[in-house]
């Protein structure tokens, strides 16, 4: 039997509501109801950041009601504060499962990251070590696909590797491990999906493929730290984040809400794609993350049949960029046949092919991070992010 809307009102009408209202069906500060395929039932709650402790039991409740409905699977409850522009930032309230308490942005223009205060502000995820962010100025330019074999290389070094799909709007890791199956519940926590050694989480494995994402920022940021805190990662040497292009709210959430070891910047030569990454290197130090390196994909193409080299989109624009940034180059990946029809079949060329010769490529920036990470770039304390209306 399919849950409906009504049905899912019917039983937020026995959960008090934060404000006057008879019944939090009935409040104001109950989102639009959003139900999807396989009983996935997604709604947030209005608060501020200073009540927003004391709505955390109404937000329990509402979440127990939804579940209990015969034909429910699995239940998002957000949390959503603002503060009026101009106020005090307000007291950062303890962060408990599923209730990831973002802001609203306004206006274009009115986002504005706040001076790191002092004290840790983000919080590590337990037994993980390093959690870095692999991450691109704009869309197209193999960041998933670098992601998927960066991780499987940390692995191959004899590394405890997990990887998170935080593209919420393009999720592509389920495509690139053939993976598509629904993860465990064990008491509060999901258990993640394995392929070659590692572990695996995507917002694509909640949702119902083709699904189109229409979430407002609270709801991203919700999603993603649940997929952060209410996942049994066990212990990590380093999970390696496949970010959504560009720099809005995912990134934000991010440097928000957990200490990242680092980021790595993925590009296309060509001047257009090096502009945006200039961007997302710009973006990672405002919010003092550090800059493990820049990547070149693409970087040029070998013909299979005769050898011959063509530099499709220019070459060597990355590792110019990344010296006039003074981030370290990490390495170039070639436009290759075979890397794009393993990740298609759902094997990435590094677990396809691991003594191939683009799977040595990947190795050696595998190596280079994990340097980087055991001894020259140490997480840092993630500043408090505030968005302003």
């Amino acid at each position: 039997m399919a849950v409906t809307e009504d049905d899912v009102r019917r039983a937020l009408g026995a959960v008090p509501a934060p404000d006057d209202a008879p019944s939090l069906a009935q409040s104001p500060a109950l989102s639009k109801i959003s139900v999807m395929g396989g009983g996935r039932v997604i709604f947030s709650i209005e608060t501020t950041p200073e009540q927003a402790g004391a709505i955390e039991p109404i937000r329990r409740a509402a979440e127990a009601a939804v579940k209990a409905l015969p034909g429910v699977s699995d239940v998002l409850v957000a949390l959503t504060a603002e503060r009026a522009p101009g106020s005090a930032p307000a007291p950062k309230p303890q962060p408990s499962p599923m209730a990831a308490r973002g802001a609203r942005p306004a206006a274009p223009g009115a986002a504005a990251p706040a001076r790191p205060s002092p004290g840790p502000q983000g919080a590590g995820v337990p037994g993980v070590r390093h959690i870095i962010a692999v991450a691109s100025g704009k869309g197209g330019v193999g960041k998933s696909t670098t992601a998927a074999n960066l991780a499987l290389a940390l692995k191959k070094q004899g590394l405890r590797v997990g990887l998170m799909d935080a593209d919420v709007y393009g999720p592509s890791v389920p495509t690139l491990f053939a993976l598509n199956e629904r993860p465990e519940v064990e008491g509060k926590q999901m258990k993640p999906l394995e392929a070659h050694g590692l572990k695996i989480m995507s917002i694509g494995f909640l949702v119902d493929a083709g699904t189109a994402m229409i979430w407002r920022g609270p709801m991203v940021m919700s999603a993603l730290t649940q997929m952060l805190t209410e996942v049994a990662w066990g212990e990590l040497d380093v999970l390696v984040v496949d970010m959504p292009p560009g720099t809005g709210d995912a990134q934000l959430t991010m440097a928000q809400r957990v200490k990242l070891s680092g980021a790595v910047i993925v590009s296309t030569p060509q001047d257009l794609a090096l502009a945006d990454a200039r961007r997302g290197v710009a973006m990672f130090r405002k919010v003092d993350v550090p800059i493990l390196g820049i990547v070149e994909n693409m970087s040029y193409y070998c013909c299979p049949n005769c050898g011959h080299r063509a530099d499709l989109f220019g070459h060597g624009g990355a590792r110019a960029e990344a010296q006039a940034m003074g981030a370290p180059f990490l390495g170039e990946i070639p436009l290759a046949l075979a890397i794009r029809e393993t990740s298609d079949a759902g094997s990435p060329i590094v677990a396809q092919q691991p003594d191939g010769e683009h799977a040595k490529a990947y190795g050696a920036i595998a190596e280079a991070v994990w340097k980087r990470l055991s001894t020259g770039a140490p997480g840092r304390a993630a500043p408090r992010i505030v968005i302003e209306r």
